[in-house]
């Protein structure tokens, strides 16, 4: 009975420091990369979410992203050598999108944002299943003046997106007005947090890093301010970011798609002398890639869904990773890995098998819409 009770407390998920106001405001939970989060909420539901993110503001619980740390003499160096972005592109204050990438493959491990603080200083917010692996791998490769630290438990994120998101935080005396992926430090009624211009949904953005202990004292003074902005779940998170083709690891980005397949290159410094995953990847752009992530607007009826099949005629030649419906275009919409050979151009139709019925679906290159803020 021991090994039992152990069993299940080592596997229940692990909750958000805001659970309570979740629970309060009717939500929705569910499990998601170990952990306990919001899916929806009650009075609103994904399409008043996300219809919130994209006319007025909504606030998302993201703490249950990762949070690492690299410090010491030549920080910035090490985190530049080992991820696939160009650190030295951006200076202090700056953020980036990157990539941990299989150093034999060049499979995606995890995508992730750096934040350079200094030479000496690199924070990161990796995707929640995939902190303690990214922690690993940096750890097992770190010189001895480079520490890595894993600060999953000391942080909440709280994500304030949408067109109203600057006015929301400027009513609380907080910055706003920094350029898009750069952050800087701020204080909210003595709770010194970092105010990050970066989302994932493609609208004007913030995200808060908040100390976890003062994670309900943001959230209070968010909502206090008049007109209140919308709780969002996860829910409505996933068809904002598929709406603008973002890719989710696990889905559109794995060991098995790398940064090629899935048409990030552009996150790779292919002029570093050193990244993990650098020789495959060079080889494979070199080669050209067998599959590449295309998009696919539904034509019709249907709503497309990960590992569907994607067929020209009757031919098999992809697999959906992400597909939803859309609330903006009002139709099904889906990223999908389609082979290169033969080549097909934008505009073409295929057909998905949606519920063993062939649905006809347009190729076409995301973002799927254009935010008027962005």
């Amino acid at each position: 009975m021991a090994d039992v009770t152990t069993d299940a407390a080592v596997t229940r998920p692990r909750r958000s420091p805001l659970s309570e106001r979740h629970t309060a405001l009717g939500a929705k939970l569910a499990p998601f990369g170990g952990w306990e989060m919001p899916l929806e909420y009650a009075g609103g539901g994904v399409l008043r979410e996300h219809a919130a993110v994209r006319t007025d503001v909504g606030v998302f619980d993201v703490s249950h992203l990762g949070k690492a740390r690299v410090t010491g003499p030549g920080a910035a160096r090490f985190v530049n050598a080992c991820l696939s972005n160009d650190l030295d592109r951006i200076g202090a204050g700056r953020a980036q999108y990157t990539l941990c990438c299989d150093d034999a493959t060049g499979g995606v491990v995890d995508d992730l944002i750096a934040y350079r603080y200094a030479d000496d200083h690199v924070f990161l917010i990796p995707n929640a299943a995939n902190t303690a692996e990214v922690v690993r791998r940096l750890r097992a490769a770190a010189p001895p003046q480079v520490t890595v630290s894993d600060e999953h438990d000391a942080y909440a994120v709280l994500a304030v997106q949408g067109p109203r998101s600057a006015e929301l935080l400027g009513a609380l005396g907080l910055p706003t007005e920094q350029a898009y992926m750069s952050f800087s430090p701020a204080t909210l009624y003595g709770v010194e947090l970092t105010v990050c211009r970066t989302g994932y949904t493609g609208e004007l953005g913030y995200e808060l890093v908040v100390p976890t202990a003062d994670a309900v004292a943001v959230w209070d003074a968010l909502f206090a301010v008049e007109p209140a902005p919308r709780a969002c779940g996860l829910a409505a998170r996933d068809t904002l970011r598929t709406e603008m083709g973002y890719p989710l690891h696990g889905q559109d980005l794995s060991l098995e798609i790398t940064p090629v397949q899935a048409r990030v290159g552009w996150a790779v410094g292919w002029d570093k002398p050193a990244f993990w995953g650098r020789d495959a990847l060079l080889a494979e752009k070199a080669a050209g890639p067998r599959r590449t992530l295309r998009g696919l607007e539904i034509v019709g009826r249907g709503i497309p869904r990960p590992g569907m099949a994607v067929c020209h005629g009757d031919t098999p030649v992809g697999t959906i990773t992400s597909g939803t419906f859309s609330p903006t275009k009002k139709q099904g919409i889906a990223l999908a890995l389609i082979d290169t050979a033969p080549a097909l151009p934008d505009g073409a139709t295929l057909h998905v098998d949606i519920r063993t019925r062939p649905t006809p679906a347009r190729l076409t290159r995301p973002p799927f819409i254009h935010p008027s803020v962005k």
